[in-house]
């Protein structure tokens, strides 16, 4: 019986310390709260009128003008882009939303250019809202610092293409030939575009930064990536699905050299253009993007994210999610058809082993791959075919043409025929642009690079991304916690690849476009966040040692 005394007296001592640690809030504290939350309110109703009243008036002139399918994105672009302005970090959220599933959507309402650019319609009120922040507060808007100087070098640089290159093609266009006429271009217009296109999403990574406040937060953006992947994915596996069972008919009737080109008629519920021509072997799925390569790279970044995830999160639900999302990403590299999805998935997976060194801690992480195997010992074993059919396609492409000779070749082709040493001018080897004048197509990266700004551009460049790699690599070696640091390290092994990267142009185009600087703001972040965790461990051990110190005096006073 005494016993029994003491611990109900013990538990009643510890319900009156818990009691005692939980804040109460005073009158005038709710009070203040309840003054917020109606302010905040107020600000919702009156931006929301206003942006509705004022979009729609406008979209009413544009419609009298121009017709419904003008005025209805620029009436949605308005609201989309108050809100914003007004709200940016879920604007920075909806952003990295939409990057995965913006060729599904744009294709839904319409395949118009303007719906192409959606997304920074997100990015860009946001980055100038967290811009207008970081002047009120003194906070630096270009992280890290030390990439100012190759930073203005090379925008040096490309100012010098954009004036001297581009605004002579602008204003001193050169003679048609004979019995031709002059193209109606935009030089200047297309030199923007290219400049947007080249550096535009390298502010993300500090838009990225500042959106990362605690833990709580880099834990919610790594999981929504991992979650966005898996949806993904699943979508792909499902088209993938409906081509094979004929509820989607892709390119089969087609006749041809069409049996081997990606058609948006061929289009399959979700994305773009793809190819299904199952009497040729040829399948080029696009997933949820606009074309079937982006599809790919988005599988090759995703491996990275959902390596990070799985290896580091300290939840094991979140880790076994992970683990699915990697066999998934593996299944849709095969089922694809996507031969270069094919060959860098697997060998980024073993490249982030060899490097994070997750490789030492093999015991502790063999449930994840028995797991990772099971699913696609799975997948190869009920498939043979489509495995068979992908390897062999591979063997095939690499036989004929090896990416390192085609590399070398683009490099020698885009060295001949560059107008100068400051470029054939910004934008004339960027896709997007090709609305504005006569476009080059480079298959090649840094050729493309050459081929627009020069050699100088070209090493001004490669000055700044070996210094972003270099300055991530310093900054995720020295932090403490263990999961932080292997989620840094996948980061780092992800922007390593893709700064050195010039198989096709991925930097380009989404999703690499975005994910790149991204994961650079991430990691970046980490060490003041391990640092964040450490002082709240230090005072909540303290916290511990005064609270038995209190209870030790007490027994004593008994």
């Amino acid at each position: 019986m005494p016993k029994t005394k003491s611990k109900s007296h013990k538990s009643k001592k510890t319900k009156k310390q818990q009691s005692q640690e939980t804040p109460t809030l005073s009158l005038k504290e709710r009070l203040a709260q309840k003054r917020k939350s109606a302010q905040a309110r107020k600000e919702f109703t009156s931006l929301l009128t206003t942006a509705v009243g004022g979009s729609l008036f406008l979209g009413f002139l544009i419609f009298l003008v121009a017709g419904i399918k003008a005025a209805v994105p620029v009436v949605m672009g308005i609201i989309v882009m108050s809100f914003s302005y007004k709200y940016p970090r879920q604007a920075l959220f909806a952003f990295i939303i939409y990057v995965p599933i913006g060729g599904t959507i744009t294709y839904y309402i319409g395949n118009s250019p303007i719906l192409q650019l959606a997304k920074d319609s997100f990015y860009i009120p946001a980055l100038v809202s967290i811009w207008q922040t970081c002047c009120k507060k003194g906070q630096p808007l270009l992280i890290p610092q030390n990439i100012k100087t190759p930073l203005y070098i090379l925008l040096g640089l490309c100012m010098l293409t954009l004036l001297f290159v581009n605004g002579s093609q602008q204003f001193n266009p050169p003679p048609p030939g004979l019995f031709k006429n002059a193209p109606k271009e935009f030089p200047l217009g297309m030199g923007i575009l290219g400049l947007k296109v080249f550096l535009g999403y390298l502010p993300l990574i500090s838009c990225t930064y500042y959106l990362i406040r605690n833990k709580r937060d880099f834990l919610l953006i790594s999981r929504l990536q991992v979650v966005l992947i898996l949806v993904c994915c699943i979508l792909g596996f499902i088209q993938y699905l409906l081509l094979l069972t004929g509820i989607c008919q892709g390119t089969r009737d087609a006749v041809g050299a069409d049996l081997f080109r990606a058609s948006i008629e061929a289009r399959c519920f979700f994305g773009g253009s793809l190819v299904y021509s199952p009497s040729q072997g040829m399948i080029r799925l696009p997933g949820t993007f606009v074309a079937p390569w982006q599809w790919a790279w988005f599988l090759i970044s995703s491996t990275f994210f959902t390596f990070a995830t799985a290896f580091s999160d300290p939840s094991i639900i979140w880790r076994i999610v992970s683990l699915v999302s990697t066999a998934l990403v593996f299944v849709n590299a095969v089922i694809s058809g996507q031969r270069i999805a094919l060959a860098l998935v697997p060998t980024c997976f073993v490249l982030l082993l060899l490097l994070t060194g997750q490789i030492r801690n093999f015991k502790r992480f063999i449930p994840i791959f028995v797991g990772l195997a099971l699913i696609l010992g799975i997948a190869i074993v009920t498939n043979p075919t489509v495995v068979q059919e992908r390897t062999d396609s591979f063997i095939a492409r690499w036989n004929a043409s090896p990416p390192y000779d085609f590399i070398l070749q683009q490099f020698e082709e885009n060295w001949k025929n560059v107008d100068g040493i400051l470029g054939s001018g910004l934008g004339r080897a960027t896709n997007s642009a090709r609305s504005m004048g006569q476009t080059k197509l480079v298959e090649t990266y840094y050729p493309k690079v050459l081929y627009e700004v020069g050699i100088f551009g070209l090493l001004g460049f490669l000055g700044l991304v070996t210094t972003l790699t270099a300055i991530c690599y310093r900054t995720y070696r020295p932090i403490k916690n263990r999961n932080f640091r292997s989620y840094g390290a996948a980061m780092w092994v992800f922007i390593l690849f893709i700064s050195y990267n010039t198989y096709y142009y991925p930097l380009d185009v989404d999703p690499v476009a975005v994910y790149y600087w991204f994961a650079a703001g991430v990691l970046l972040k980490l060490p003041a966040i391990d640092k964040m965790e450490r002082l709240q461990q230090k005072e909540e051990g303290e916290k511990e040692t005064r609270r038995h110190g209190d209870a030790e005096s007490g027994r004593q006073g008994e």
